[in-house]
């Protein structure tokens, strides 16, 4: 899954853009109710997630941060830190990508 906005001139899609339209919040849970959903349809996969920036996947791991409690009940979720997985935990190290999997 990528997104980002469409680039008028190319029609591609830009994932390194920045909008600046102040729809972060609803494209981050946009994201997170589409991988829900996701997990419900094809046989619980892994899910791998990390920005097109460093910036952008601080950006996840405050999200995550953030809905915590809601993610880790349902969720197990590990965090890339120097070329290995570890078990996300919240203000901790900043990782460089996320895997997640449906209990």
């Amino acid at each position: 899954m990528a997104f980002g906005d469409k680039n008028p001139l190319t029609g591609e899609l830009d994932d390194k853009v920045k909008s600046n339209n102040s729809d972060r919040n609803i494209v981050l849970a946009t994201v997170a109710n589409t991988i829900v959903e996701f997990c419900h349809h094809y046989d619980n996969p892994y899910i791998y997630a990390e920005g097109s920036t460093p910036v952008r996947t601080r950006l996840y791991q405050m999200g995550i941060t953030g809905l915590w409690d809601e993610i880790s009940a349902d969720f197990d979720v590990f965090g890339l830190y120097n070329d290995q997985w570890y078990k996300f935990r919240p203000n901790s190290v900043n990782y460089e990508a996320f895997l997640l999997k449906r209990r």
